[in-house]
């Protein structure tokens, strides 16, 4: 037996999603090398039988039928530095399979800055440039250098740089290749690209860029702009991520708290042309939309405000749709409902299935469609379902 560990039976999705639902996968196999993982995707694909590449099942629904394909979990860990100087920055490189928070934990620590905004956030490092991961005013896009993955159309292992990414808001041409690649082929549910390894670039310091996000600014007692340590923020996001039940439980815990039973953000915030926005209620949170790439590479930077683009709160459309914390379509007897504490988040109360979440989250986006016509997208990946 290898370091890759095949299966022997069908394992249940809903023991490895934070969401806790999904039937069973045809096989399931652990990679704890580079070779592994690329050996179990080329094989898949040369069979014909679909892949999902897992990282820590955090953003993930999957459909109550299973998947009838081949699950690639990676799950390799540790943090290779390159270089570290006053005039370079902090140069590092970290496998797919890496637990994010671990990764910012170690950032803080180390005086890399450029991360700790991000704290908190489930999952792990390969997913990081897929979805382009951003919270409180950070996006992982400001310290990425470096992609490595394995390019599953031409059957070789690339390093995207970070201008080949195409990244933008939760989104990268990594994750629009599930739908569709540049010559029409789908590699769904899982990119054409698949995440072997992430290199990041950043200033070193103990103070954070300006802190950019109102919410967080308050919590830390400092104005909009202003630099803090960077162990400050991380201490912040945590307590405000916790207060809205948005510190996932992960897979394995046995959590009695049900708000974090789920898949963290289910709708991502609407990114609208101004024209459109003002169509907007006057109470509906307004935010500027920057350019995902900082707008200078002097020292810490956000990127370029686009004036073109508003970007709205989809937890403010929600509650105002008449949806509010705690909502099911069966009341407070709903095995799938809305947080207790954030609206953006759909929960599992305990027994779920996928159907119930799909169900709510039709609810909850068809509602919010006709009172304010704006159609809120899905953030996870949906497999083998549809809204």
């Amino acid at each position: 037996m290898t370091s890759t560990d095949a299966t022997p039976h069908a394992p249940l999705l809903s023991d490895l999603t934070t969401l806790r639902v999904g039937g069973p996968a045809r096989s399931l196999v652990r990679a704890s090398s580079e070779a592994e993982l690329v050996d179990a995707v080329r094989a898949a694909d040369a069979d014909g039988v679909p892949v999902l590449v897992l990282g820590g099942g955090s953003n993930l629904v999957v459909a109550d039928e299973g998947f009838d394909g081949v699950v690639v979990q990676d799950v390799r860990e540790g943090v290779t530095v390159d270089m570290v100087d006053s005039c370079g920055g902090g140069s590092f490189r970290v496998p797919a399979g890496h637990g994010w928070d671990a990764l910012v934990e170690q950032a803080v620590a180390e005086q890399w800055i450029g991360l700790e905004a991000l704290s908190g956030i489930p999952g792990t490092v390969g997913a990081a440039p897929v979805q382009n991961i951003g919270a409180y005013g950070q996006e992982v896009a400001g310290v990425l250098s470096t992609v490595r993955v394995w390019d599953r159309a031409e059957q070789r292992v690339r390093t995207l740089a970070v201008g080949e990414l195409g990244l933008g808001y939760r989104t990268s041409v990594l994750k629009r290749s599930t739908v569709a690649d540049a010559a029409g082929r789908s590699w769904r549910p899982s990119p054409r690209w698949v995440v072997l390894e992430v290199g990041f670039q950043t200033r070193l310091g103990t103070l954070s860029p300006g802190v950019a996000y109102a919410e967080l600014a308050r919590r830390l007692g400092v104005e909009v702009g202003e630099r803090v340590p960077t162990a400050d923020v991380r201490a912040a996001v945590l307590e405000l991520r916790g207060a809205k039940g948005m510190l996932a439980a992960g897979v394995g815990e046995h959590a009695a708290d049900h708000d974090r039973w789920s898949a963290g953000s289910f709708f991502t915030n609407p990114v609208l042309p101004v024209a459109l926005a003002g169509g907007l209620p006057e109470g509906a949170p307004r935010f500027e939309v920057r350019s995902a790439l900082p707008a200078a590479t002097t020292g810490p930077s956000l990127g370029a405000v686009d004036p073109g683009l508003v970007k709205t709160s989809a937890a403010w459309l929600i509650e105002h749709a008449g949806f509010g914390k705690g909502f099911g379509l069966d009341g407070e007897a709903s095995a799938a409902r809305l947080s207790t504490r954030h609206t953006l988040a759909l929960t599992n109360r305990g027994g779920a299935t996928a159907a119930d979440v799909v169900a709510l989250a039709r609810t909850v986006r068809d509602g919010v469609l006709e009172r304010f016509g704006v159609r809120l997208e899905p953030e996870p990946v949906l497999v083998g379902l549809e809204l």
